[in-house]
């Protein structure tokens, strides 16, 4: 794994190791041999507000290309009318990826862990009109306790396939598109960062896109490709 993979690890507190688990009930592919992957986006902030990338939103909703975007409370409640707008469309998919993004919900009690995943989909539900159905822990941390409470709520939980690297900065398009290319295979869950930390994500995506239609792949969202 190229070293800029780890930094992008260790800057957007992305769990890696956790991807590549012995904990089966973590999704980290769809069930499928054809040439079909789902495109998913991280939409998240901590202490600073974080607007939705418009440059990807456009593209995709352009292309009306599907996409499942994982939001948490803080960032929904500064992207009100954008989520809801995306929400009318039914190739976009909106789910849940916590309510604060907390690096570690592992620590957590378990009312912690089922407030952070609950108030969440309440406040998901008001904006888009239905209730999540997967989840994404932040940062990919998690342990089979949380694991369980999550799927307790009637979740599925739902990483990705390999980390796509985009948060770090100094990382060019032609480098994240190479790397999401050469390492996408069928039924593979592709992550990237909707909330302005994907920097070349924007400019990589119609690249990226482009390269995997040619070697015969097709996107889905989450929903219409998982059992």
């Amino acid at each position: 794994m190229p070293t800029w993979i780890f930094r992008a690890a260790l800057q957007a507190g992305l769990g890696v190791l956790c991807a590549g688990s012995a904990w089966a009930d973590i999704i980290t592919r769809l069930p499928t041999d054809d040439r079909v992957v789902a495109l998913t986006f991280d939409a998240c902030e901590t202490k600073t507000p974080a607007l939705l990338d418009s440059k990807i939103s456009d593209y995709l909703v352009k292309e009306k290309i599907p996409f499942t975007i994982f939001v948490t409370g803080r960032f929904a409640r500064h992207n009100v009318a954008a989520l809801t707008a995306l929400s009318r469309l039914d190739f976009v998919e909106i789910e849940n990826h916590s309510l604060n993004h907390d690096n570690h919900m592992e620590r957590l009690s378990d009312e912690a862990i089922r407030h952070e995943v609950e108030d969440n989909d309440a406040l998901l539900a008001g904006i888009t009109g239905r209730h999540s159905r997967y989840f994404r822990f932040p940062a990919g941390n998690a342990s089979p306790r949380a694991i369980a409470d999550v799927e307790g709520l009637g979740y599925k939980v739902v990483h990705w396939s390999f980390a796509s690297g985009d948060p770090v900065r100094d990382l060019t398009a032609n480098e994240l598109t190479r790397w999401v290319v050469a390492r996408t295979g069928p039924g593979g869950i592709l992550v990237f960062h909707i909330n302005g930390r994907g920097w070349s994500t924007g400019e990589a995506l119609p690249g990226i896109v482009a390269q995997l239609r040619r070697r015969g792949y097709r996107f889905s969202r989450l929903d219409a490709a998982l059992p």
